[in-house]
């Protein structure tokens, strides 16, 4: 076993993967704590970042990320639309865990965007054109600017059809390895997570590019 440990980490520091390089890791990942998975994709990271947008159980994500490399970029694409809660809470968590946080916004204000658009419904043409402003466009910047080969997430299975065909690490078309420490934890047992580290969470909070649970903004199937 060490020996393919050995072999698929020479693999991903070439950042070249196979479908089975990416399997044989997500089995051996599986029986690792989120902090382990963490820590192991660090050590194999050249440009990684961590990407947030506060809502619920993202201090969990962010804690293991900035406790593998404490000045992790933490790129936080906010749409100018969360909650007041939102924003108090990102505020709590980014003092709480000294975060390196990298801001992006659209290059409209939602001030702006109120007058000229609105927040269109889900079945509105305007709407792809909305999330594309929102939050596509910010989002692209940001990994542009940084160039990640590593890309912590908090996606897990369950959430969605297309998050339940993921895993542990998942390999984008751009060669990004998306990595989800949290990736087979419940709500239940992330409830215990948070409460066990002392970390703070967050309900009152809404996507407008998404407005339902089960619904994906673009930025996991871009």
């Amino acid at each position: 076993m060490g020996e393919i440990i050995a072999v698929l980490e020479k693999e991903l520091q070439k950042m070249k993967f196979t479908q089975k390089e990416i399997q044989d890791l997500n089995n051996t990942l599986k029986d690792k704590t989120p902090l382990e998975i963490t820590q192991w994709a660090v050590l194999n990271a050249k440009t990684p970042v961590v990407t947030t947008n506060f809502r619920p159980y993202e201090a969990a994500i962010l804690s293991v990320s900035a406790k593998a490399l404490s000045d992790i970029p933490v790129i936080w694409c906010d749409s100018g639309y969360n909650t007041p809660n939102t924003y108090r809470h990102a505020e709590e968590v980014i003092d709480l865990l000294n975060l390196n946080v990298q801001l992006y916004v659209p290059k409209q204000t939602s001030a702006h965007r109120d007058v000229v658009m609105g927040i269109p419904d889900i079945n509105d043409s305007k709407h792809k054109v909305f999330t594309q402003q929102v939050k596509l466009e910010p989002f692209k910047r940001a990994m542009t600017d940084f160039k990640p080969d590593v890309w912590f997430t908090n996606l897990r299975k369950g959430q969605t059809a297309l998050r339940d065909s993921l895993d542990i690490l998942s390999l984008g078309s751009d060669g990004v390895l998306k990595v989800s420490p949290f990736y087979y934890y419940s709500d239940a047992e992330l409830d215990v997570y948070l409460k066990q580290h002392g970390l703070p969470n967050e309900f009152k909070y809404f996507d407008p590019t998404k407005v339902l649970d089960n619904r994906e903004c673009g930025i996991h199937t871009s």
